[in-house]
């Protein structure tokens, strides 16, 4: 393999501004602070909030540029609206949302935005004080959190599967040494090891606003791996043992039916 060191670049994430030199033959790569790769940005920081940012700003430029020829104009039936907002809005706003942290300031914003194009659809401003959920239930569209979150739990059940020597699975399952920051963390910590866990014990923390996604996590890989080793598959009381140590844990409904839904993938993989 061959190295263009016109092309290339170097970049090291961490907390704190490391210096790394790298070199090719006789020229030292030059090191940056943030990388765009297949369109997503990442910075030195391993942060994705840079991203975020930069995908609103990209459906905030398709809204803007929709605005007068499609969003507000009334000869154009809802129907038609919203098909351009899941085939261009949805698409440019959640470009790359698989590496997203929903950190509750994320949430807002990307459902701020997702709301800035449903309303003007609508018809609505925001001094007609109309409720979110109303307008999504008149126009017949989910959440898009709820579709991120789908999406993102079947990303972790693809990353669950993957055999040993995947670099995605690999980099998934490994344990970082050395201390955490110093500073209060708000989470908590559950030791999961009940007779038919073919994880044996497992350890899993979450924050407190996101114990049902963590939930979720802890029910498919449960579930994976009593399908490889052991031939059973058994969702009700995986989730049921989950329930029973924090209650909090598969909260929804759509997370519940999602365990059953990589089971199946689970299934059809052999």
């Amino acid at each position: 393999m061959k190295i263009s060191t016109s092309k290339s670049e170097a970049m090291v994430i961490n907390r704190k501004k490391v210096e790394c030199l790298l070199r090719v033959k006789n020229e030292i790569l030059p090191q940056v602070e943030e990388f765009k790769y297949f369109g997503v940005l990442f910075t030195s920081e391993g942060r994705m909030e840079q991203e975020v940012n930069r995908r609103i700003g990209a459906a905030s430029a398709v809204m803007r540029s929709l605005h007068q020829s499609v969003v507000v104009k009334r000869e154009l039936s809802q129907k038609t609206k919203l098909s351009i907002y899941r085939s261009i809005f949805v698409p440019t706003l959640t470009y790359g949302h698989e590496l997203w942290v929903m950190t509750e300031r994320t949430r807002s914003r990307v459902q701020a935005a997702e709301m800035s194009f449903l309303r003007r659809v609508a018809g609505l401003s925001l001094r007609d004080r109309v409720r979110s959920s109303a307008i999504r239930e008149e126009l017949g569209v989910e959440p898009l959190l709820l579709r991120i979150e789908r999406s993102q739990m079947r990303w972790l059940g693809h990353r669950v599967r993957m055999p040993p020597g995947r670099l995605p699975g690999e980099v998934f399952r490994a344990c970082p040494s050395g201390r955490r920051p110093p500073g209060r963390h708000f989470g908590e910590t559950m030791s999961l090891d009940w007779p038919g866990n073919a994880w044996g014990s497992l350890r899993m923390s979450w924050k407190r606003t996101g114990g049902g996604r963590s939930g979720t996590f802890c029910a498919i890989c449960s579930i994976s791996e009593m399908i490889k080793q052991q031939n059973i598959i058994d969702v009700f009381h995986t989730v049921k043992t989950l329930r029973n140590n924090k209650t909090n844990m598969v909260e929804t409904v759509e997370q519940y039916k999602f365990c059953y839904e990589v089971a199946l993938e689970e299934l059809n993989s052999f």
